[in-house]
């Protein structure tokens, strides 16, 4: 009936598809025909048919509300994508946490490099075995621009000294460009975090550390003892 009145309709459709397409369109979803003028209608510029793989698709483009996409991923093998899906969640949880809180600071580096700055000075000015842990947590955030300019290929220690200078300097707005291999402003880069993800990282490695130091001792488990090779 469909065909003959030149109207398409999707054979064997999930009801997870059904809803974003819904959603996407702007139209409700149904269950019977006994009421079709009291229905939304959902609208898109262009419905196709397209091959990804072996794979045959339908795609609806230029829609209206845009309240749900589909990201296609593909990978050689399954490590590879689901690595690749790993990433994008991560990529979205964070874009989340930016829309939500929408404070972002200096990457490159150059928070952790000032940072460290800021422990060190308050080491500096505290008395007794605290500021032997304040050194350390600072020597322990210089660490994150040393390995960052090492896995972009560069000599870390030539990089994180030029970092350091321009920071004592003031110019905290300053990190790590593994482009050029340099220091240069990340505001003018565009090199930007979230705040929110950044102070998460931070509180959860105290907090690990924290739980290590806490550790008095390791019990190992025995390794199991192998059986003598047998003789023929």
């Amino acid at each position: 009936l469909f065909s003959d009145a030149g109207v398409m309709a999707i054979e064997h459709a999930d009801f997870e598809g059904v809803e974003r397409l819904a959603l996407v369109t702007g139209g409700e979803i149904v269950s019977t025909f006994d009421n079709p003028e009291c229905t939304k209608l959902g609208h898109c510029k262009l419905i196709e048919e397209v091959t990804i793989g072996e794979d045959k698709l339908l795609r609806f483009s230029g829609v209206a509300m845009g309240e749900a996409c589909t990201i296609v991923l593909r990978g050689a093998t399954k490590s590879i994508l689901e690595e690749a899906e790993r990433s994008l969640h991560d990529a979205l949880c964070v874009l989340a946490l930016t829309v939500k809180d929408p404070r972002t600071v200096c990457g490159g580096g150059a928070m952790e490099m000032w940072m460290a700055e800021a422990v060190t000075q308050g080491a500096a000015k505290t008395p007794g075995k605290i500021s032997l842990a304040m050194e350390s947590f600072g020597r322990a955030l210089r660490r994150l621009p040393s390995i960052i300019a090492d896995n972009g290929g560069y000599d870390s220690a030539d990089l994180v000294s030029q970092l350091r200078a321009h920071h004592a300097k003031g110019e905290h707005k300053m990190g790590l460009d593994m482009m050029n291999g340099c220091v240069a402003d990340m505001t003018q880069l565009g090199v930007l975090e979230s705040y929110r993800v950044k102070y998460q990282l931070v509180v959860a490695a105290s907090e690990a550390a924290e739980m290590i130091l806490r550790v008095d001792s390791i019990i190992k488990a025995a390794p199991r003892r192998r059986a003598p090779p047998r003789r023929f």
